[in-house]
């Protein structure tokens, strides 16, 4: 017979710490969210060897006397649930399992100080026993340091990465807790080295752009977007400030940094006609939500959050990221790429000799010409070999046109490869793609002529067509029916696993309907709402636009040249095409001063 038994504390701590402690990155995320739970003005980490070696965070908080050090290395002991209202919890840190976690699988030294109090304590566990305590000197706060991690538990250890893995992902942790609190200075220093060093008071933009990109604060819009007791906050990235991975989006719930996949979607939703598939944006967004509509007693890492109306916060992403982004109006990539601007400046190379066999040029026999200098080239006699065709066509206007200093994108001046318009602007040179410019304005247009509609139009399917379905699934479409019909896909219930499918909307009409339907309420399971649709339609909208559009190898007036210049100035985020690429370039005088050497 078996025998139930309880288990050793000992075990039990090395338990939870298989679910709180996953590696270094995972301990030092529990001792920051520490000190600024305990009203830290500044936080300062150091790391060795990726966090392997050691973590040490020190913090200017609150502070712990001696009996408060014993407690906080108990399981379940916390001073941030003052009462049993889990669900309202405003702390990062609630559950009162990290620091004995850690302490049960690595050597952690505490020494804490209280304000004003003239004296510190210090404790010391190694792997749950208890090795040392006794009186400590530091200023007022707290030094927490961990080390040894997983060195007597074998399995765990070899499961660890590299520590120059370790690394990326403990500064990871730092970059976001940093970000979500522009208030609080933070230091970062591994292995001697100083990685991180911001300065409390900063502005949340200010703060993002010092910890992603400097560039994007000149690359970026502002987000702010007030519903009830919702905000929504942040920075987003143009589309045309891109990335090919998404490790730069950082999303926060009530400070809290978060990895959800509602939210995730939502980011990728709002983006869906803006970027290639294969590109994700860079930004920041903060959600400020009322403690009781949000759970964040999800997991123990804490990292997931479960919202109580996720359908409203999902539309709220979506459309503050798309209010946001069309601000943004004509904005494009700032600045041509540094490898474009170096193409200027770089010196032709002289075609090697012809073969005995190529005989002459342009029906002259090749001399070799002597040099000028070693760095430069000889071009007489020919240097018709070395230079492209001329391609560019400049057209005389019929009527004078605006002066440039009317309007942000300036006025036409020719046409380049029938593709590119030239335009000169009160402060540079402008050059369009007017393909991709015209591809943005298409959809726009497109979409605003749907949007007053109040219903999507649809097409009627002769023969309704039945799609079979987990009874699940049937009782989501069911429900959000009224919803979908806003789309133009019309549904109704047809038994317990199956729905009838009698109207899809007209953009879609020449796809598959049973597919379509199985696509949303797999939406549906994943987001609570038929937002996915709607996607599909923007996919749909975009891919019309591209047929619509002008050409690249048109040849246009200036009179049409203008005008899609002046459409261009008055659409949102006519700055980049359907697929995240940008439709100008800019160079400013001072950089065409640089090309010719005035500068």
């Amino acid at each position: 017979m078996r025998v139930i038994r309880r288990l050793p504390e000992t075990l039990i701590n090395r338990i939870a710490a298989g679910e709180v402690v996953e590696r270094p990155a995972s301990a030092l995320k529990e001792l920051v969210e520490n000190a600024i739970d305990a009203g830290a003005g500044h936080i300062h980490v150091r790391l060795s060897e990726g966090g392997l070696a050691m973590i040490e965070v020190s913090d200017d908080g609150c502070g712990m006397d001696a009996a408060e050090i014993a407690l906080a290395l108990e399981r379940h002991a916390t001073s941030k649930l003052p009462d049993e209202a889990i669900e309202m919890v405003e702390t990062l840190g609630f559950r009162g399992e990290a620091l004995p976690s850690i302490a049960s699988v690595a050597r952690i030294t505490i020494e804490s100080r209280p304000q004003g109090s003239a004296e510190g304590w210090k404790r010391v566990v190694d792997n749950g026993a208890l090795v040392s305590e006794g009186p400590a000197a530091l200023p007022p706060g707290t030094r927490v340091r961990v080390e040894q991690l997983f060195e007597k538990i074998p399995a765990r250890r070899k499961f660890l990465r590299s520590p120059r893995s370790e690394w990326a992902a403990a500064s990871d942790v730092v970059r976001r807790l940093a970000m979500a609190r522009p208030d609080l200075g933070f230091t970062l220093e591994h292995d001697g080295r100083r990685a991180i060093q911001v300065q409390g008071g900063e502005t949340l933009e200010a703060r993002v752009a010092q910890l992603v990109a400097r560039e994007l604060a000149g690359n970026a819009v502002t987000v702010d977007l007030m519903r009830g007791d919702y905000h929504l906050t942040g920075i987003a990235g143009l589309p045309t400030y891109n990335r090919g991975v998404a490790d730069h989006q950082y999303l926060f719930v009530n400070g809290r940094p978060v990895k959800d996949r509602l939210l995730i979607g939502a980011v990728r939703g709002a983006y869906a006609d803006m970027l290639a598939r294969d590109r994700h944006a860079v930004l920041a967004l903060f959600l400020q939500v009322p403690a009781s509509e949000v759970d964040v007693n999800v997991h123990p890492a804490k990292s997931e959050v479960r919202f109580r109306d996720p359908a409203f916060v999902r539309g709220m992403v979506v459309s503050g990221l798309r209010h946001a982004l069309s601000t943004g109006d004509q904005r494009s990539a700032q600045a041509p790429s540094a490898s474009a601007m170096a193409a200027w400046q770089a010196e032709p190379i002289a075609p090697p000799p012809p073969s005995a066999s190529q005989g002459s040029i342009f029906g002259q026999p090749w001399r070799p010409e002597p040099r000028v200098s070693e760095a430069g080239l000889a071009w007489r006699g020919y240097e018709q070999s070395v230079m492209a065709p001329l391609s560019a066509r400049a057209e005389v206007a019929a009527e004078p046109v605006a002066d440039a200093a009317q309007h942000p994108l300036g006025v036409a001046r020719g046409q380049i490869s029938n593709t590119y318009i030239v335009a000169e602007a009160e402060d540079g040179l402008v050059i369009v793609d007017q393909h991709a410019a015209h591809e943005r304005l298409v959809l726009e247009r497109l979409r605003s002529a749907g949007a007053g509609q109040g219903t999507a139009p649809s097409q009627a399917l002769l023969i309704p067509e039945v799609v079979e379905l987990e009874e699940a699934a049937c009782d989501r479409l069911e429900e959000a029916a009224g919803k979908l019909a806003e789309f133009g896909l019309a549904l109704e219930r047809f038994g317990p696993n199956a729905m009838l499918i009698r109207a899809i909307p007209a953009a879609l009409a020449k796809g598959d309907p049973a597919k379509l339907v199985a696509d949303v309420a797999d939406d549906l399971a994943a987001n609570g709402d038929a937002l996915l649709l709607g996607e599909k339609l923007d996919l749909v909208l975009a891919t019309m636009a591209c047929h619509g559009s002008v050409r690249a190898g048109r040849t246009l007036s200036v009179v049409e040249m203008n005008a899609l210049l002046r459409d261009m100035e008055v659409t949102p985020r006519s700055g980049q095409c359907n697929h995240g690429r940008p439709t100008w370039v800019k160079l400013a005088h001072g950089d065409i001063e640089k090309l010719f050497g005035r500068k």
